[in-house]
């Protein structure tokens, strides 16, 4: 996950005053001035990290606090609403509507990732079932519409550009002419960025913004630049409406904590976030499920979304079912393997779960991880149905693994450690039994005892519920805890 180093200092802080026999002001400040360090390494702006700090002692008074509280959930959630707070810009941005043509505008910088996250978000759309088409409005850079061309003809996205004409204008004008004709509902037109801010260059974005009309302007960042995201964004908004900012390459800064906190301070809400160079390295920005993650109690809500998307209809009852069941054999590890792979970079996924650190899995090992699993697969491919389907672990004699091991082409010490994570996953399994199986849009029932006990008992579920509300989801789940249910 992105910022992983932050969310892995915070989340550190936040545990070892958990860990304190006391909590008293030494631990609080102690929690507090670790969380500071790990801010403003992170290129906040350090008026908004003593803002931050002197609110959390103001709403924590150890002193008024009786001795039925629970000081560490009320100093958690004060970090995580602090948190919030200074990530949020206040403002929704324009959403798009399916079936809708809305025409969307990005602006930015030479070099911020304008054209590869134009490309991003026409993707992420269109996997939403939307009909999004990219228009080349950039003749400043060589190679602009090449580059357009070549990630819009991969991810199988209509385009329009031109090699010949040099105005802007008359380019964005003919191809979102031509799109609203061919009833595209999501229209993307992409500028040429300068090496400063210069004057033409905001001449130029007016006059192409005034052709097309654009529903959203999209001012593209890079996060490298931290807390002087601030003066960047504002300069953009003065010229152009600027109703939405994309931060790119997350996944490569220590100063990303900074260009968020930056952006906000602007008030102009952040909607995706850029994370490597992969379409699927995009995540949708949402301040409460965001710092969710970074402290790491997880997002179910994005777990659940995840699960959706990737597990069929049809088999989804089925694998709940076997997870309440408590019953795991290596033919559902393959499959569950499977889905995983499916759900794009496993950090992301990973760092949704709560108590999972977005420190488990750094860019590097996840690419380790995934090879892996399909070293696990390729050997699970050498498996008979018995085996696959044994939940009785002293089957796998030496022989059968010598057998599994000559058939996949890996060593036997290879086939040993996949059978190792086996019983790991098992035990991990094991542990859900007594899931309950939700109802369509209820999420709620989904969480077993050991899970709740991790994230603080029913009382830090229903917290955890209140700060991320809003989704219909996230509503289910309060209604049915305010109901007792049978949790």
């Amino acid at each position: 996950m992105v910022l992983a180093e932050l969310g892995g200092s915070i989340s550190r802080a936040i545990q070892q005053m958990s860990n304190a026999t006391i909590i008293d002001e030494k631990a609080l400040n102690e929690c507090l001035n670790e969380i500071t360090r790990a801010l403003l390494q992170s290129d906040v702006q350090f008026k908004l990290v003593r803002d931050m700090q002197t609110n959390i002692k103001k709403i924590v008074n150890l002193d008024d606090l009786a001795a039925g509280h629970n000081k560490r959930r009320i100093i958690q959630q004060a970090i995580f609403n602090e948190l919030c707070k200074m990530l949020d810009p206040g403002k929704p941005s324009f959403i798009p509507k399916k079936g809708k043509t809305s025409v969307v505008m990005f602006v930015g910088l030479q070099g911020s990732g304008k054209t590869t996250t134009c490309t991003k978000y026409a993707y992420y759309h269109q996997k939403k079932g939307w009909k999004p088409a990219l228009v080349c409005a950039d003749t400043f850079r060589a190679g602009a519409f090449d580059q357009l061309k070549q990630n819009a003809t991969k991810a199988k996205i209509p385009f329009y550009g031109s090699y010949m004409e040099s105005d802007p204008v008359k380019i964005a004008e003919e191809g979102v002419e031509r799109f609203k004709k061919e009833n595209c509902d999501l229209i993307i037109v992409d500028t040429s960025g300068r090496h400063k801010q210069e004057a033409a260059l905001f001449e130029e974005m007016r006059q192409v913004a005034e052709a097309t009309k654009p529903d959203l302007v999209i001012f593209v960042m890079d996060s490298s630049i931290g807390q002087a995201a601030f003066d960047q964004a504002q300069a953009f908004k003065q010229s152009v409406a600027v109703g939405a900012v994309i931060v790119t390459k997350m996944d490569g800064h220590a100063k990303g904590g900074g260009a968020l906190s930056a952006v906000a301070a602007t008030k102009s809400p952040v909607i995706f976030i850029g994370t490597g160079e992969h379409m699927d390295e995009f995540e949708v920005f949402d301040v409460k499920p965001f710092v969710s993650r970074l402290l790491g109690m997880g997002d179910l809500s994005g777990f659940m979304d995840k699960i959706q998307e990737v597990v069929p209809m049809d088999q989804q009852p089925e694998l709940l079912q076997m997870l309440s069941e408590g019953t795991f054999t290596l033919r559902i590890m393959y499959e569950q393997f499977q889905n995983l792979l499916k759900m794009g970079p496993i950090g992301q996924v990973f760092s949704m779960l709560p108590g999972f650190s977005s420190e488990l899995m750094p860019k590097g090992r996840e690419k380790e991880s995934q090879a892996k699993i399909k070293r696990y697969m390729t050997m699970m491919d050498s498996m008979t149905n018995e085996e696959l389907d044994s939940t009785n672990p002293k089957l796998m004699n030496e022989s059968r693994m010598m057998r599994i091991a000559r058939g996949s082409g890996r060593p036997l010490r290879d086939v040993m450690e996949m059978l190792d994570e086996y019983k790991r996953l098992a035990k991990v399994w094991s542990k859900m039994k007594g899931l309950k199986i939700p109802k369509k849009g209820e999420m709620s029932k989904v969480l077993p005892p050991q899970m709740l006990k991790q994230i603080g008992g029913m009382g830090g579920l229903q917290s955890l519920m209140k700060q991320m509300g809003g989704g219909k989801d996230m509503k289910d789940m309060m209604g049915m805890l305010g109901g007792g249910g049978d949790n």
